[in-house]
């Protein structure tokens, strides 16, 4: 391993402890410490990157991160940089579970959330400045991010919410590739000969027919049973969910709570609210559901049940951005996908400014909240304390209060 991938991982462990405020900010704090302080690429590759994630499917942040991986040191070191991301959050959400279960009562953590909720918020509205400043540079990447702003404040149906942010984002792509491809490039036979690695196909839908098949065949009341069909419920849930951890909520709330009652709306809100005060990728929170759905079958048993739901919701994210990322570099120099990624960009900034006003409505809006808005979005965009310390301190103005 070279001295650069070694820097790497220990920036990647910074990352991982100090990325609060959900995926729209952690775009924000990749622009700062990979491409401004340590250069690992540049700023064009991390927003290509980032629309290449926004089209598909999973964990955006996870994917995203795990690309970078992949373009330091290869295949192996790709799925490295994923674990390092993913474990740490995991496993706090998987002790949380654990603990919630054991001392059978709620986990108090309102004095916290009085600073942490609008810390969360500052370190959103400077995702969206920064991201902004990047990306919105026409009329019409302005126009395009208003129209993802407006439809993600106004389409809040359960059936449409989920589909908006795929159909919204290849929307972005198309009217950019159309608008800004003249006519002599589309004339022009642009072709690439991509060698699809069959294996990895296979991989993709296989695991997901394999424990579907699995999850009927096994006795239900086999210890086994109810873990292999929480692999196959996150797995099928990562296929389809679109638009990162503002998605995967409802999706789980509805499947879980509602219709599978494996915990209840109370244990539901309460790892939620936990999920806010810890670093890393908001779909270490299923983590926390898997853990109690398992919450009958003891403390190994509810480990089981964690890492089948983070293993399940993360691993079809992971299997397309691996199975993408290798001829990426050549698929983005035909002209339409390249001009495409400007209007995918700009629907993924107007996302990221509705995030801001949809996370702001259950956090009591007053002038110290306020405050801390403000103070947080100030100390990231005017200095250069590390994204840590100003969290941290965070934590500690919460305990004292």
């Amino acid at each position: 391993m070279t001295a650069k991938q070694f820097l790497f991982l220990g920036d990647v462990i910074k990352y991982t402890l100090t990325a609060f405020g959900g995926p729209q900010a952690h775009i924000a704090i990749m622009l700062k410490e990979f491409v401004e302080k340590r250069n690992y690429l540049s700023e064009q590759e991390l927003l290509e990157l980032n629309a290449l994630c926004q089209v598909l499917p999973g964990p955006a942040s996870t994917q995203t991160i795990t690309a970078i991986g992949y373009k330091i040191g290869g295949l192996w070191f790709a799925i490295l940089t994923f674990l390092i991301w993913l474990l740490p959050s995991a496993l706090m959400m998987a002790i949380a579970a654990i603990l919630f279960v054991s001392y059978s009562s709620k986990i108090e953590i309102p004095k916290l959330l009085q600073v942490i909720e609008p810390m969360a918020l500052g370190f959103v509205a400077y995702a969206a400045f920064i991201f902004a400043s990047k990306v919105i540079k026409s009329k019409l990447t302005f126009t395009l991010a208003a129209v993802a702003f407006t439809c993600s404040m106004l389409l809040k149906n359960p059936f449409v919410f989920p589909f908006m942010f795929p159909v919204l984002v290849l929307f972005g792509g198309y009217i950019t590739s159309r608008i800004n491809t003249d006519d002599e490039e589309r004339d022009l036979s642009e072709k690439l000969v991509i060698n699809v690695n069959k294996n990895k196909v296979a991989y993709f839908f296989g695991i997901l027919i394999f424990f579907a098949l699995m999850g009927a065949i096994i006795n239900r009341t086999s210890f086994f049973s109810l873990p292999v069909r929480l692999f196959e419920n996150f797995y099928r849930n990562g296929i389809i969910i679109f638009g990162g951890g503002q998605v995967l909520i409802p999706y789980m709330y509805t499947e879980f709570v509602e219709l599978k009652k494996y915990l209840t709306t109370q244990e539901f809100l309460s790892g939620y609210a936990l999920q806010q005060i810890i670093p890393g990728p908001v779909f270490s929170f299923s983590s926390f559901l898997g853990g109690m759905a398992m919450k009958n079958s003891g403390i190994m048993g509810q480990l089981l049940g964690s890492f089948a739901a983070v293993l399940g919701i993360n691993l079809p994210g992971l299997i397309l951005i691996l199975f993408i990322v290798p001829f990426w570099n050549d698929l983005k120099k035909i002209t339409r996908v390249k001009n495409s990624m400007a209007g995918v960009n700009a629907v993924s900034v107007g996302f990221v400014i509705a995030a801001f006003f949809l996370l702001a409505k259950p956090i009591d809006i007053n002038y110290f909240s306020v405050a801390i808005i403000v103070v947080t979005f100030t100390l990231l965009r005017f200095t250069k304390i590390p994204a840590a310390i100003i969290m941290l301190s965070g934590l500690l103005i919460g305990l004292f209060l």
